[in-house]
C-alpha cells in the first residue's frame, strides 16, 4: 500500500504512457566528484554500482544501457589532497565548477547524454556528490523533460525528502538497487503508474509517496559480474586499463554500527554473501582480461572466519599470480584468518581505526580500543601485509585533548600508510542527530561545500573554529612525515622482494606527486612576484 510521509513542493510525475521498443534507452551515471577539483583529476575506476545495475537490466530487460562514469577522465592524473592548500584550493576550484554550468566537465554531461538520448536516467549518489549529482539531473531535464530521473545510492535512502525536493529528480529508488531498477523499467514500459514499483519514492498530489518495499535479493550468485557486460555498456570502455575493472564485492550488509556510516542505508546490518565458488569464477574472469589484483569493496571483509578459509582457500588454488586486497576490522584480525589471506595472495588491508581516543571510539560504535588497533596492525605486517589505517578527526564530542590522541596513535601505529579525514555529519547518519542536538548543524546545513576532505568542516562542539583549522593543519603535517617514511620503508621491502613491477609503480606515483607539488610551488610564487 503506497503511504505519504511529507508535503514538499515539487513537479508531479505525469500520467506514464508505454514506451516504444525505440525509446528503451536508460544511462546509469556515477556524477562527477574528483574532476570537480581538478580537471586532469580521474576515479579510474568501474563503479561497481554501475556494473551491477547495468549488467541486471540487460540481462532481465529489453532495454539498451549505458554506463557512464563521469568521474573518469582518460587523461588522469593523481592528484594528492595531503596538505591543507592543496585541499583549500582544490575546494575553491569545486564550488567554482557547480556554479558554471558551462565548465567543461558539465558540457561533457551534456554531450554524453545527447549522443545516447536515454528516455530514462538512473544516477548513482551518495550524500558528498549530491551536489552534483542534481546539476547531472538538470542536465538531462534540459535535454528532454519528458526524462524520467531515478536517484539511486546511499543519498536517495538515507535523505528521501531532500532528495525529492530537487525538481529535476522524479524517483528515488530506497536500498538494494539492481530489481528495483529492473521493475520501474518494467513499470515505465507498459505505461504503469509508478505506485505499482515497489521499492521506491516520488512525488504524487504535492507530497513524497512510498510504495512498498523490496525484499532484498536472497541469492546473490544470480546477479550477473559487474564487468561482465563492460565492454558493452561502458562509456570510453576502451580508455580504462585493466585494474580500474580489479573490484569486488563478496558480501552486502555490515553487522557493525558505526554512526558516521551511510552503508546500512543500502544493505542494513544483515550480511548476505555470495558462495566462494561464484566469486572465484568472477575473478578468474577478470584475469583473463588481464586484472592482476582484486580489491574487494566489501564494507568489511570476511565477518566470519569460516567464510575467510574457505573463499582464501579456494583462491589459493584456483587462482594462481593473484594479488589483493581489502577492508577489515580490527576485530576480524585473527592470526589463523591472517595465514589464509596471505597464502591467497593478500598485499594490503586497510583498517578502520578512526580515533586513538577510547571515549570517542565507543561514542561512534566502532567495537574496537585502540589498544586492540596496535598488535592487529602488527600481526598483518609480520605476515608481510601492507597495512592502511583509516583515521578521523573532529567527531562532535572531539575535544583538544581527544585529538591528540589520534595523532599520537598516528605516530604510534605500525601501518604502512596513514589516511586521515575530517568528520562531515551526512544527513539521515546517526551522528548528524548527534551534531543537531549539539548544535553544530541546524535545519540549514549544506552539503554543498562539506565532504570528509573539506576545509570548512568543523562539527565539535568543544573546539572553536579558528582552533579546529590550526589542527587540521598539524594533524595534515603529522600524517605527511609518516606517509613519507611509509614510502620510503615499502620501496626498500619490495626491492628486497624483488617485486620490480610494484616498485616502479610506486616510484612512478611518488615522483608524479612531486612533481605535482613542485609545479604549484613555482606558480604560487609566480603568482606573488611583483609585476615589473
Amino acid at each position: 500500500m503506497t503511504y505519504f510521509i511529507q508535503e514538499i513542493a515539487g513537479i508531479e510525475q505525469p500520467e506514464a504512457s508505454p514506451v516504444p521498443a525505440r525509446r528503451r534507452r536508460i544511462m546509469i551515471i556515477d556524477p562527477p566528484f574528483k574532476r570537480l577539483y581538478h580537471d586532469n583529476a580521474s576515479l579510474v575506476k568501474f563503479p561497481l554500482a554501475l556494473g551491477y545495475l547495468s549488467g541486471a537490466v540487460l540481462k532481465w530487460t529489453d532495454w539498451k544501457v549505458q554506463a557512464y562514469n563521469a568521474d573518469f577522465n582518460p587523461k588522469k592524473r593523481a592528484i594528492s589532497l595531503d596538505n591543507v592548500t592543496r585541499i583549500r584550493e582544490g575546494m575553491e576550484r569545486y564550488l567554482r565548477t557547480l556554479e558554471d554550468p558551462a565548465a567543461p566537465i558539465w558540457e561533457e554531461v551534456r554531450s554524453a547524454i545527447t549522443e545516447f538520448g536515454p528516455d530514462v536516467v538512473g544516477i548513482s549518489s551518495k550524500t558528498q556528490n549530491f551536489p552534483s549529482a542534481m546539476k547531472v539531473a538538470r542536465i538531462a531535464k534540459e535535454h528532454d523533460p519528458d526524462t524520467l530521473v531515478v536517484l539511486g545510492g546511499p543519498h536517495a535512502s538515507l535523505s528521501t525528502e531532500r532528495a525529492l525536493d530537487c525538481p529535476d529528480i522524479d524517483v528515488a529508488a530506497l536500498g538494494e538497487g539492481e530489481m528495483t531498477l529492473v521493475g520501474l523499467l518494467e513499470a515505465r514500459q507498459s505505461g504503469a503508474p509508478l505506485s505499482e514499483a515497489p521499492g521506491i519514492a516520488y512525488r504524487r498530489r504535492g507530497r513524497v509517496a512510498l510504495t512498498p518495499p523490496r525484499a532484498q535479493i536472497s541469492d546473490l550468485d544470480a546477479l550477473p559480474f559487474p564487468s561482465e557486460y563492460a565492454p558493452q555498456v561502458l562509456r570510453d570502455y576502451e580508455s580504462y586499463p585493466p585494474e580500474a575493472f580489479g573490484y569486488v564485492f563478496s558480501a552486502r550488509g555490515c553487522p557493525y554500527s558505526c554512526t558516521f556510516c551511510e552503508s546500512k542505508a543500502i544493505w542494513t546490518q544483515k550480511t548476505r554473501w555470495r558462495s566462494p565458488e561464484n566469486v572465484v569464477r568472477e575473478i578468474k574472469m577478470l584475469m583473463e582480461r588481464g586484472v592482476r589484483y582484486v580489491y574487494f569493496d566489501d564494507d568489511t571483509f570476511g565477518i566470519h572466519p569460516r567464510y575467510i578459509e574457505e573463499l582464501c582457500g579456494l583462491m589459493e588454488t584456483e587462482c594462481p599470480g593473484l594479488k589483493w586486497g581489502c577492508e577489515i576490522t580490527v576485530g576480524v584480525v585473527k592470526e589463523q584468518s591472517v595465514e589464509y589471506m596471505r597464502r591467497s595472495g593478500c598485499v594490503r588491508v586497510n583498517i578502520g581505526i578512526e580515533s586513538g581516543n577510547n571515549r570517542i571510539l565507543r561514542s561512534v560504535k566502532k567495537g574496537h580500543t585502540i589498544e586492540k588497533a596496535y598488535p592487529a596492525v602488527d600481526l598483518c605486517r609480520q605476515a608481510g601485509i601492507e597495512v592502511g589505517a583509516f583515521f578521523m578527526i573532529g567527531f562532535p564530542e572531539e575535544t583538544e585533548e581527544t585529538l591528540r590522541d589520534t595523532l599520537t596513535a598516528i605516530e604510534k601505529i605500525n601501518a604502512d600508510n596513514i589516511m586521515l579525514s575530517i568528520f562531515t555529519p551526512y544527513p539521515g547518519s546517526e551522528l548528524f542527530q548527534v551534531c543537531k542536538d549539539l548544535g553544530v548543524v541546524d535545519d540549514d546545513f549544506d552539503i554543498t561545500i562539506y565532504n570528509h576532505q573539506s576545509p570548512e568542516n568543523c562539527f565539535t562542539a568543544f573546539i572553536p573554529p579558528e582552533r579546529f583549522k590550526e589542527l587540521v593543519r598539524e594533524s595534515m603535517a603529522v600524517v605527511t612525515r609518516k606517509n613519507r617514511r611509509g614510502r620510503w620503508r615499502r620501496v626498500v621491502m619490495m626491492l628486497l622482494h624483488r617485486d620490480f613491477y610494484r616498485t616502479m609503480h610506486m616510484a612512478r606515483r611518488f615522483l608524479l606527486t612531486r612533481a605535482s607539488w613542485y609545479s604549484a610551488r613555482v606558480i604560487r610564487r609566480r603568482r606573488s612576484e611583483p609585476v615589473a
